[in-house]
């Protein structure tokens, strides 16, 4: 099986088996959209459980996540398998999700408090300071954060839940723009034009931002995973020609 890179953390920092599944989950895909688990790959939970050093439960637990994100297929009496979302797949993904943000950014243009646009600023400040370090991990837990904020802005339940529940579906392909330091400048410069529209009210510009900010990202992730296809097609005829000999 090929090697995974990734280790779990301690009990002691994710004592319950849905955490552990969650890391898990988080793992596989990264290794999925990095290519590093290719399509058509057996994820056998034995293996896995006994490479992280968990029970097979979580594992169970995180291949059952991982379907539901697309990046895995089960098939019955066979198994789990790795998959990768056909580009027209992705594509009504992401515009679901650019819908639910340009919603979101409509509403918190129109409702959030003067307290809760003043933490907005504070996180785009915060990562502004990412961006110059060239800190990458750093911007993607931030990143969250200022959607997150978004989301709240709304002040409307059932929206933010919808949102999420995208979003987690989308979320391995998110992370792929996190690879390029000079994304991380270019969706910081996104950010500000969101951040400037909720600031003055603007519902209108809120909205049309965060929803070209999301199809930005539908179209790196589109060409990276075009090139895993690439790179994956480029392998077989050298596979045949080894098997010839």
């Amino acid at each position: 099986m090929i090697e995974l890179r990734q280790t779990l953390s301690t009990a002691s920092d994710q004592p319950d088996s849905v955490g552990i599944a969650q890391q898990l989950c988080q793992a596989l895909e990264d290794d999925i959209v990095k290519g590093k688990l290719p399509p058509g790959q057996r994820l056998e939970e034995p293996l896995l459980a006994k490479r992280f050093g968990v029970s097979r439960t979580p594992v169970r637990e995180a291949l059952q996540l991982l379907t539901a994100t697309e990046l895995a297929e089960k098939i019955p009496n066979r198994g789990v398998y790795v998959s990768l979302a056909t580009p027209e797949r992705l594509t009504a993904m992401f515009e679901s999700m650019a819908e639910l943000e340009g919603m979101c950014g409509r509403l918190a243009a129109k409702r959030m408090t003067s307290g809760e646009r003043h933490n907005l600023e504070k996180i785009h400040h915060d990562l502004a300071q990412t961006v110059r370090h060239g800190d990458s991990d750093n911007y993607e837990t931030l990143n969250r954060a200022f959607h997150n904020a978004l989301y709240r802005g709304t002040h409307n339940d059932v929206l933010v839940d919808v949102t999420l529940s995208v979003r987690r579906r989308v979320a391995p392909f998110r992370r792929v723009q996190f690879q390029s330091l000079a994304r991380l400048a270019s969706s910081h410069e996104e950010h500000q034009g969101i951040v400037d529209a909720i600031l003055r009210g603007d519902v209108k510009a809120a909205e049309e931002l965060l929803y070209g900010h999301i199809m930005s990202v539908h179209d790196i992730s589109q060409d990276y995973l075009a090139s895993l296809r690439n790179d994956k097609a480029a392998e077989k005829p050298s596979d045949k020609v080894m098997i010839a000999k």
